[in-house]
């Protein structure tokens, strides 16, 4: 089986890297010379992939419009099976439904990151006991998502989540990227200036997030828009109430607001099942 992955960021390259642990030669390509030659350099890859047609696995590691315009627009193998690991899954399988294919496509999501970005921050257990979201519809083929099924399991992941691109993008909007636009704003106070020896770990949590690569996330944020959108819609909601109650010194309402957030926490803490979500322990 021969494999490729297109685009060698942190996930990209711990695609390749988790892959040839589980004992899959990889091949890789990249938009950019400098991640590919760091990529054979360090063994993160075994080669450069100069010809898609040649390979029975495609992963796809790029941004939203690059992931589009690749899938659109590349020779595939007749038959082969492509995946990408894209953060938003609506618009990607929209780009693929939209035309006669070659090739079977199936969306995944790996749940898995960190602060920093690039190659250089691959590593080959980045998605041990992580989540990976597989995102499927009436036409997805069978075989194509039972071998994403194999890989997850071979790649390390402890859970792997199927649902719809709808629900994925519904859900990602409130779970990810609402948390780095809080994050990003946090940050912005003035307060934030000279506030060494007043942190704790609130503070740490808050501001994790804060410096990554805009040039994604806007992307992300975008190809997500109207979810995000109505996600912090209602995040503005609810600091208002807050606010409210502050300015009016409403002890009682504030408690009132304050506990419901608290009992929603703790809800939030017991697994449900969701309508239309699969979720499978792995290990």
């Amino acid at each position: 089986m021969k494999i490729c992955v297109a685009g060698l960021g942190i996930i990209g390259g711990s695609t390749c890297l988790s892959l040839k642990r589980a004992g899959y030669a990889v091949d890789g390509w990249n938009r950019s010379r400098q991640a590919l030659s760091y990529a054979l350099e360090n063994g993160v890859i075994d080669g450069e992939a100069e010809d898609f047609s040649a390979y029975d696995v495609v992963f796809v590691a790029l941004p939203p419009e690059a992931t589009c315009k690749f899938i659109d627009t590349v020779s595939f193998k007749e038959g082969a099976y492509v995946y990408d690991v894209c953060g938003v899954k609506t618009v990607v399988e929209r780009t693929y439904l939209s035309a006669p294919r070659n090739f079977f496509y199936v969306g995944t999501h790996p749940m898995a990151g960190k602060e920093i970005s690039g190659i250089g921050a691959a590593c080959a257990d980045l998605f041990d006991g992580a989540s990976i979201v597989i995102t499927t519809n009436d036409g997805t083929d069978e075989n194509a998502l039972n071998m994403i099924r194999r890989f997850a399991e071979e790649m390390g992941f402890g859970y792997i989540v199927e649902c719809s691109a709808e629900i994925h993008d519904r859900k990602i909007a409130y779970t990810s990227q609402l948390a780095h636009v809080v994050s990003n704003a946090y940050i912005k106070n003035p307060e934030s200036d000279g506030c060494l020896g007043f942190t704790g770990g609130s503070f740490q949590d808050m501001t994790r997030i804060a410096g990554v690569d805009e040039n994604m996330w806007a992307s992300l944020y975008l190809a997500n828009g109207e979810n995000i959108s109505q996600k912090i819609e209602s995040l503005i909601f609810s600091l208002r109430e807050i606010k409210d109650a502050i300015d009016g010194k409403d002890e009682e309402n504030l408690k009132n607001i304050l506990k419901e957030g608290r009992l929603l926490f703790d809800k939030s803490k017991k697994t449900v099942q969701n309508s239309g979500i699969f979720v499978k322990k792995l290990r």
